[in-house]
Formats: C-alpha cells, sequence, structure tokens
C-alpha cells in the first residue's frame, strides 16, 4: 500500500522534469537559431563590403 502513494507523488515529478527538459531543449534550439541567424547576417555583410569594394575599385582603375 505504501507504494501508491509514492507513484502519485513521483508521477508529477517525472512529468515536471520532462516538462523542464523540453523548455530547456527549446531555449537551446532558440539559443541556436540566433546565432546561426547572426551568421547568416555577417555573412550576407561580408558579400555586400566585398562586392562594394569591387565596384569601388573597378570604378577607380577606369578613372585611372
Amino acid at each position: 500500500m505504501s507504494t501508491i502513494p509514492t507513484r502519485s507523488f513521483e508521477m508529477p515529478y517525472m512529468f515536471q522534469n520532462l516538462v523542464n527538459d523540453r523548455i530547456q531543449t527549446l531555449h537551446r534550439e532558440a539559443e541556436e537559431q540566433r546565432l546561426v541567424s547572426q551568421f547568416r547576417r555577417v555573412q550576407r555583410a561580408r558579400r555586400n563590403v566585398k562586392r562594394a569594394n569591387d565596384r569601388l575599385r573597378q570604378v577607380l582603375s577606369t578613372a585611372l
């Protein structure tokens, strides 16, 4: 008979652990997505700078 109350206490605890684990996983995934997004923005900015430098170099070479 003592196992029934123990199980009733364990189930909410186990459920709460599952919920907490899922929340942590979602936070981790969101942080990974933010990092990927930031990385892509940096790559895009670098490409834009390279294109601008190439255009400037081309204009300067034709002006001389």
